[in-house]
């Protein structure tokens, strides 16, 4: 009985658990094209010690192709060209209620697909919708129309201080519903540009 391949395997497990621990915790949702990619070929290479390939030289191959993947993310953190070049941005696809057609047709997405997606977001009409986005990682961002937003702790206290000073039902209601305010990181999908609170060194 040949114990190598037993010595191997094990090698194999601590060196594949290792090695996609440093890369991070990511599921395969949210990664990227590239970091797919990597993570395919990594996985490729791990069972060629199997086929009587030499397990160091994997290894070694696994260990460049992580350092890589973290050299492709530090450079994505410097810069947002290099961000957009290997990861893509985000892509709006409803605003104020409106599909964008144009956009749909740029990313293959029919119409039928998006309305099941926002049936998945527990969303009835595509007019309650004021922003809806495709995301880098595949998945639907949106945000409701402010009439028809989850009342937050802020706004039931601003509710109760009205309430408690006695002031009409119509001028709570004016000032329970707050205008859209200009650093909505959907609008940063739609105008290309951050929104004000990002830091310099992570734009």
């Amino acid at each position: 009985m040949e114990f190598h391949w037993i010595w191997k395997g094990i090698l194999i497990i601590l060196f594949g658990s290792i090695i996609l621990r440093i890369a991070g915790r990511k599921s395969i949702s949210q990664m990227t094209v590239a970091q797919t990619v990597i993570m395919i070929s990594i996985g490729t290479l791990l069972i060629q010690p199997v086929s009587e390939k030499s397990i160091w030289i994997t290894f070694l191959i696994c260990s460049l192709l992580i350092f890589t993947l973290i050299v492709v993310e530090f450079v994505q953190l410097k810069s947002d060209k290099m961000e957009r070049f290997f990861s893509g941005h985000a892509v709006v696809i409803v605003e104020n209620g409106n599909i964008k057609k144009e956009n749909l047709k740029r990313l293959r997405l029919p119409v039928d697909k998006l309305e099941m997606r926002l049936r998945q977001k527990n969303i009835q009409r595509m007019e309650d919708v004021l922003w809806a986005t495709v995301e880098t990682n595949g998945e639907i961002g949106y945000m409701l129309k402010p009439e028809l937003q989850c009342a937050t702790k802020k706004d039931i206290q601003t509710v109760i201080e009205l309430i408690e000073k006695k002031m009409p039902i119509p001028a709570v209601y004016e000032q329970v519903v707050q205008p859209e305010k200009p650093d909505n990181i959907f609008k940063e999908v739609s105008t290309g540009k951050n929104v004000k609170y990002v830091p310099d060194d992570l734009k």
